[in-house]
């Protein structure tokens, strides 16, 4: 652990702050941390440029997901690489407690990772304990540079500035929801072809095969047959899923605002798709409390034909072990496609380019230059191979300008993906990891984008084209526990509950009426309001990237 270089009084008005703000990454507070950081990163780099460090020079790195020492054949190749031996600070306990502790104290790592999906980011930033990247990459990280693209610019802070480097970036190309149906079913009532090729379904031809399939199988093995069901405990999956089918994303843009999904005409159409398959009997009666296990169960019995959200692993694994690895009796993703949409302007893929995790440098770090080029390193194409698919000539080779893993490494994979990342040392860091694929084609994740199964495989085509980026409507909302915020909990916990209602309604007949009851309640609630400040931070957002795209 390095010299505690935080003042403590910023950093108690930091904790005061962040109970303030638990939940929201857009904090709007003007501290002078960052502009502390600036003169710290600039008085480090200085230093650094100043001086020939030992090698290997040792930096510690506080992750939070991997606490095992940096000592495995890949690691061991880093260190040769970049002359920097890396120290990992694991926390045995909450992860985010254990920075929030570390930002209190001052006794911060060289290096953080963080989740960037909570506030925790954001306070070590507006608190000074992180220096600013961008002069660092400019001089010092070609390969992060190139790479990273407009993601730099989607990550800005709010003083224009870039404080850590996205973890898992880029659109994630892999399918994320669908409608999935078993293609016995699609073969048996004459949609095979379309179904191998992977076609896209209307509506309405949904709901005849629910329908087909509920009259020809009323009840399987002595029990009443299940058309359609969810898993209850991916809800906001499964009504995803449902919005992909009309094309709805995150709020319902109008006239220049964001505002809540539910104002978007297709909302009640959806709502009125999913009354039908309830009031039919299409539906899962109990699919708003079925658990994981129940779901699991029902899904592998045969007595189900469809379902939504993600890929049916469980059940498929049960088919594959019933009746071979080369059976029809398997869920494969679709896009079903409402009244109107084009399958290309679906939403199934909702993804985030900005990742998971933000990787910054600390102001107690007396190396900056030596780990921005480490980082630049890890980020390379030559990086990612090595931290995803381990050592060449020891899990790979490259044949005719591609990678290719040995059938040892394929193996050992198949057999313990976990001993297999211990012992080689292949995808145990996962750091500055880039979504997709490599330059030559192949997958940067060996172990689960390398071998698909033919479900996978499927989904790939059946799903392409439905991913959207979700990155610029995250987090525009109110602060955390001002009475705005206290407002948009009570809309959205009004629009949960008419969801529900509407849905369990006794016919589309009394949908109308009882959407207009949900409109009106929540506009009593300031929902215009909560709307305006979705618009302005918005606003805010897109001058702040397009002002870093157009430096």
């Amino acid at each position: 652990m390095k010299k505690r270089l935080i003042v403590a009084g910023v950093l108690a008005s930091m904790m005061l702050m962040s109970a303030c703000n638990t939940g929201n990454n857009n904090s709007s507070n003007k501290l002078s941390g960052a502009e502390a950081s600036n003169k710290a990163s600039n008085e480090a780099s200085n230093e650094a440029s100043n001086e020939t460090p030992k090698k290997p020079i040792t930096l510690t790195l506080f992750d939070k997901n991997v606490g095992d020492p940096f000592t495995n054949p890949v690691a061991k190749e880093i260190t040769e690489r970049t002359g920097v031996f890396i120290e990992i600070q694991q926390p045995t306990g909450n992860p985010d407690e254990k920075l929030n502790l570390m930002l209190v104290s001052g006794d911060l790592p060289d290096i953080a990772l963080i989740d960037r999906r909570v506030a925790t980011l954001n306070k070590y930033i507006a608190g000074g304990a992180l220096i600013p990247l961008n002069d660092l990459i400019d001089k010092y990280a070609p390969n992060i540079k190139k790479r990273y693209g407009d993601v730099l610019s989607k990550s800005v802070y709010e003083d224009g500035k870039n404080y850590y480097l996205n973890n898992w970036y880029g659109l994630d190309p892999d399918p994320n929801w669908a409608i999935s149906m078993r293609m016995d079913v699609l073969e048996e009532f004459g949609y095979g072809e379309r179904a191998k090729a992977g076609d896209s379904f209307t509506q309405d031809e949904f709901l005849d095969l629910l329908r087909k399939f509920k009259e020809k199988y009323p009840e399987v093995d002595g029990k009443p047959s299940i058309p359609m069901t969810v898993n209850a405990d991916q809800m906001p999956a499964i009504i995803g899923s449902f919005k992909a089918m009309y094309g709805m994303k995150t709020y319902y843009e109008h006239d220049g605002r964001l505002e809540f999904i539910v104002r978007d005409p297709r909302y009640v159409e959806m709502i009125k798709f999913i009354n039908t398959l309830y009031t039919e009997g299409l539906l899962d009666r109990e699919w708003g409390i079925n658990k994981a296990q129940n779901f699991e169960q029902k899904t592998a019995s045969g007595r189900v034909f469809a379902t939504g959200g993600g890929i049916v692993n469980e059940a498929n694994s049960a088919f594959r072990a019933q009746y071979g690895t080369d059976t029809n009796h398997l869920f494969y993703a679709f896009k079903v496609t409402a009244p109107g949409v084009d399958p290309a302007k679906t939403t199934y893929g909702p993804r985030s380019s900005l990742g998971w995790d933000g990787v910054g440098i600390t102001v107690a770090n007396k190396h900056p230059v030596e780990t921005i080029k480490f980082l630049d390193f890890l980020a390379s194409e030559e990086g990612q191979y090595l931290l995803m698919w381990g050592k060449e000539g020891m899990n790979w080779n490259m044949e005719n300008g591609v990678h290719v893993p040995t059938q040892e490494a394929l193996d050992a994979i198949s057999k313990d993906w976990a001993n297999f990342s211990k012992t080689t040392g292949a995808r145990k860091w996962t750091w500055m990891i880039r979504n997709g694929l490599g330059e030559d084609g192949t997958p940067y994740d060996l172990t689960f984008r390398y071998n698909r199964d033919n479900v996978n495989q499927h989904a790939l085509k059946s799903m392409a084209g439905s991913t959207w980026d979700t990155a610029l409507y995250d987090d525009l909302g109110p602060k955390g526990g001002t009475p705005d915020a206290l407002s948009e909990q009570k809309i959205k916990d009004i629009m949960d509950t008419s969801f529900s209602a509407m849905v369990y309604a006794k016919s589309n007949d009394e949908i109308d009426g009882m959407y207009k009851n949900m409109i009106a309640e929540i506009d009593a609630n300031s929902a215009a309001k909560i709307e305006d400040i979705y618009s302005n931070n918005y606003k805010v957002r897109m001058e702040l990237y397009n002002a870093a795209e157009n430096k």
